[in-house]
């Protein structure tokens, strides 16, 4: 029997989308219709933002920061209502994780994993909320003599463009709009066309908050002309954008006239090494076939798609990535037996079809997987968990940013060659070190060019920096650098004559 999410979509009570602009819902004459992933139905449709909308967004946005009250709020009043936004969610989180699953197909078994978790995205805003009253500048003493002070502040940078992916848009919505407004900034938010439902729900929540007109708005629709509309704009002072290397690459372009702050992640190919030392090389090997199937498919910029494994344990390595490669079951994603998701569209389907094909055409081994789907399923993007074996380096599958439920595994022989293949690559966003040798943990760690390392695991926390090097993206999100890339530093040169005392 063919698979239908309508009778969840009807259970949700899902309404078609709107703009939120200084604290007015609007509708378009232009809208979206989103369709799910994992059956082709229509779900619902959203209002388009054109380039006037998106004026009106950023202006509204501009009036808040300039006039309104949010910039110049007390700390207590700021805290209190990011506070009040994390127990909402929390009281929200069955409704928004059933919007997302209707959104990006994420099975409802996932949605407490850190990418599509509302608890995580949550204790983002209570953890930057408690930033708020503890930032604060300097005061320097004369390094060149004489009778003044030099004091330091942090002032909030301005209006914020937010622009979310549709792979964990609880998580990356918390970590641009918690830090973006503990700060005082103001934000328009442009979530993905494939994952609006539950972004507008979580900023509906937000106006619930007690935050005031303004200071957060939202449009809704593709990156033509709803995106490129929103980095062009010369009001906006700050892009935060996560997603693909092109559209970074756009941004950057976009940013240069008015010289608009940017932080960008931009995705990766991580590696993860594993050496015979490591203290379960199962484990090891589960822990990289998860990331790359369960939950978003493979479909995770962090996920550790490249397995480099010493060349004593690859075949245990593979046999144990493809037991669990079998385990991995595929359905309607309100299916608590249902561990991983549709790849989120046609195009994206096709893309990683054709690099299993490449992979095959280059000389890698096929262990397992490599087909899409079919059956009950055929109307969905799914395609079967794939292994491939005996990859080199410099093979495409090894290389390039695939997005889907695909593990290359690059055999090495010694820890040299393994760094070196682990660096041979445009992206350094994260990577995994599996081994018993703490100094060689240590030792390995500190010569990936990667933003974040796991020791045998890997594990996201709001209170750190994430992000990448080199083309992976500009920037970090989370933590304290979060908070304070979301501000300006001024300096106030005072001199302390009897007319100031």
């Amino acid at each position: 029997m063919p698979l239908t999410v309508q009778p969840h979509r009807e259970s949700l009570g899902l309404k078609d989308g709107r703009l939120l602009i200084g604290g007015e819902f609007r509708e378009t004459d232009e809208n979206w219709t989103h369709h799910h992933p994992a059956t082709a139905e229509e779900i619902g449709s959203f209002a388009v933002a054109s380039a006037k909308d998106v004026d009106a967004a950023v202006l509204a946005a501009r009036k808040a920061f300039d006039e309104g009250p949010w910039p110049r709020s007390g700390a207590g009043e700021r805290i209190k209502i990011l506070r009040r936004y994390s127990d909402l969610l929390r009281e929200h989180s069955d409704e928004l994780r059933g919007l997302q699953a209707l959104d990006n197909g994420v099975p409802l078994t996932f949605g407490q994993i850190y990418a599509t978790s509302v608890g995580i995205a949550a204790d983002i805003f209570d953890h930057h909320a408690g930033w708020i009253d503890k930032v604060g500048g300097q005061t320097l003493p004369p390094y060149q003599g004489g009778d003044h002070l030099a004091m330091t502040f942090r002032e909030p940078v301005g209006v914020v463009a937010a622009i979310l992916p549709w792979n964990a848009p609880f998580v990356l919505f918390a970590q641009k709009l918690a830090p973006a407004l503990a700060a005082g900034c103001t934000v328009v938010v442009k979530p993905s066309e494939y994952a609006s439902f539950c972004v507008i729900r979580m900023v509906e929540l937000l106006i619930e908050a007690g935050l005031p007109e303004g200071v957060v708005n939202l449009v809704t629709g593709p990156g033509n002309p709803t995106g490129e509309a929103l980095i062009t704009h010369p009001g906006v002072d700050k892009i935060s954008f996560t997603g693909s290397r092109a559209v970074g690459r756009r941004i950057v372009e976009a940013s240069a006239g008015t010289m608009k702050r940017v932080s960008l992640e931009l995705g990766g190919k991580s590696p993860a090494l594993v050496f015979a030392d490591a203290p379960n090389v199962g484990l090891a090997a589960m822990t990289c076939m998860g990331m790359v199937t369960m939950g978003l498919s493979g479909q995770a910029c962090v996920a550790h798609t490249r397995a480099l494994v010493q060349r004593d344990v690859q075949e245990e390595f593979i046999n144990m990535a493809s037991m669990l490669a079998s385990a991995v079951t595929f359905g309607d994603p309100f299916d608590p037996a249902v561990l991983a998701s549709p790849l989120i569209n046609g195009k994206q389907l096709e893309r990683v079809l054709g690099y299993i094909e490449r992979g095959q055409e280059d000389g890698a081994r096929l262990v397992t997987g490599g087909t899409r789907l079919e059956g009950d399923l055929a109307s969905g993007n799914f395609v079967a968990p794939t292994i491939f074996a005996d990859a080199s380096n410099d093979m495409a599958i090894a290389r390039d940013e695939i997005f889907g439920p695909v593990l290359t595994v690059v055999p090495f022989d010694d820890e040299e060659e393994a760094i070196r293949i682990a660096n041979d690559t445009e992206y350094g966003l994260g990577a995994g070190v599996y081994t018993n040798d703490v100094r060689r943990a240590f030792r390995v760690s500190k010569r990936l060019r990667v933003g974040m390392v796991g020791i045998n695991g890997f594990q996201l926390e709001p209170h750190v920096p994430f992000g990448g090097y080199k083309q992976s993206g500009l920037g970090r999100e989370g933590g304290q650098s979060a908070y304070e890339a979301y501000t300006e530093l001024k300096t106030v040169m005072m001199p302390l004559t009897d007319e100031l005392m």
